[in-house]
């Protein structure tokens, strides 16, 4: 991916600038590691998704309670 980033304030391209000399580093690579920085792509943690979302958000549904309803049958065929 190539992105081409506009009007970068003057204390920023210093900053990175800076870096890059005390790094050793290309600006290239010390601008990737800012923006993994900044956007957390490095952290495993961050990429984690849950279902923390749906809690409470249960409706009660007659209708669905009678379609899956045979679901709490147990075939004695089956499970003897």
């Amino acid at each position: 991916m190539q992105y081409t980033l506009r009007q970068v304030p003057a204390s920023v391209d210093r900053r990175l600038r800076s870096r890059a000399r005390e790094t050793g580093e290309s600006l290239n690579a010390v601008i990737l590691e800012a923006l993994a920085r900044a956007t957390d792509a490095n952290d495993p943690s961050s990429a984690y998704d849950d279902l923390d979302a749906l809690i409470g958000s249960w409706v009660e549904d007659a209708d669905f309670d009678e379609a899956v309803k045979a679901f709490d049958r147990i075939d004695s065929e089956l499970w003897p």
